[in-house]
């Protein structure tokens, strides 16, 4: 795959996989984990398929300043001018805007994608093929998303509702987006997989930069103009000064809310279908899905640190002992050095819930 001319990507890096709690915490959450068995971190897997299409000097990472050390080990040829430290997380619009803006500057005429770096993709060629033909609708002005082929009616994905084809050239596959929809209930997500007509809205966007903040401008101005504000400083001793001023009063919103549906309702965002075998490693279930281990139950880390006796589910072996599960189906058991967690496939969503509780009666030394 030869590298697109003026193409960045951006790769939020934030968050604490609370759902994959205890195995990802707030001081390593699961982007620098190698949950999958790679040998690879999925921050690393995401830098692996995007370089590519970029080349180092074309890949810029948006993290908080407390993981900035992890990232810059993680990812060695990463240019340190392309490291954006957040002083606090501000959702996905700021990470993402703020770093448009500053390709902006460097490149007029740069096209952007945003991509999340704790998402797993199968497909390397598939989502190469799509990117490529979203730049192409991109640099027509349009906002794009790449929507996935749902294999399952999931109740844990917002989905994109496709339109009438586009007829850009470059960019054969490209639709209009109709609507984003939010998370369905289960009888709504079962009708989205039968129609045909909706995809999964994983959250990647592609855009030329300058189209990307000016519907920035349109939805939330005083946000485009405190990232402004911070874009203008980012590349001189003035940063820190600006961050200082700008960045704790910026509004917390996502992309999808700033900048995608805003634009879908004016007409300006398009859709390239693409079945990827994409996942978003949400919690231990969909975890467990990713792995291919010959048995029942599911093994993440030594397989001889698990014994498993009529068993069924997940289990991850990261706390330097041996894991027994004996005659239980659909378990997910995450045993680390300070925690253990035991509960069900069906429950593997709620694990936020446990998260929650701790801070609550504060065990924050476990978060």
């Amino acid at each position: 795959m030869t590298s697109l001319s003026g193409f960045h990507a951006i790769v939020p890096a934030g968050g604490a996989g609370t759902r994959l709690w205890p195995l990802s915490r707030s001081g390593r959450p699961k982007f620098l984990l190698d949950i999958t068995g790679a040998g690879r971190s999925l921050l690393q897997q995401t830098w692996d398929r995007l370089l590519p299409l970029t080349g180092a000097s074309g890949v810029l990472v948006v993290t908080g300043r407390s993981h900035v050390e992890a990232v810059a080990e993680q990812l060695p040829e990463l240019p340190q001018a392309n490291l954006l430290a957040e002083p606090s997380p501000r959702d996905s619009a700021a990470a993402i805007c703020l770093a448009a803006a500053v390709v902006v500057s460097r490149d007029p005429d740069a096209v952007v994608g945003s991509f999340a770096a704790d998402h797993v993709i199968q497909d390397v060629p598939a989502l190469h093929a799509a990117i490529v033909e979203a730049v192409a609708a991109a640099r027509d002005g349009y906002v794009v998303t790449i929507g996935i082929a749902p294999t399952r009616p999931s109740t844990a994905f917002g989905y994109v509702r496709l339109g009438e084809a586009l007829g850009v050239a470059g960019a054969p596959s490209a639709l209009a987006v109709e609507a984003f929809v939010e998370k369905p209930d289960a009888a709504t997500a079962r009708a989205y997989l039968a129609d045909g007509r909706h995809r999964w809205n994983a959250g990647m966007f592609i855009s030329r930069a300058d189209v990307l903040l000016e519907e920035l401008s349109r939805s939330r101005p005083e946000l485009h103009a405190g990232l402004l504000e911070i874009a203008a400083a980012w590349d001189t001793p003035e940063r820190d000064d600006a961050l200082g001023r700008a960045w704790p009063d910026l509004e917390r919103v996502a992309i999808d809310y700033a900048v995608a549906e805003p634009a879908a309702a004016r007409g300006r965002v398009a859709v390239v279908p693409a079945d990827l075998g994409w996942d978003d490693v949400g919690d231990f279930a969909s975890l467990a899905g990713l792995l291919n281990g010959s048995g029942p139950l599911q093994v993440l880390g030594d397989d001889a640190q698990v014994l498993a006796v009529d068993a069924g589910g997940l289990a991850v072996a990261a706390g330097g002992r041996l894991v027994a599960v004996l005659g239980l189906e659909d378990v997910m058991v995450v045993d680390t050095p300070d925690a253990l967690l035991i509960t069900t496939r069906d429950r593997a969503q709620q694990v936020k819930g446990v998260v929650d509780r701790l801070r609550a009666t504060g065990r924050g030394d476990l978060l």
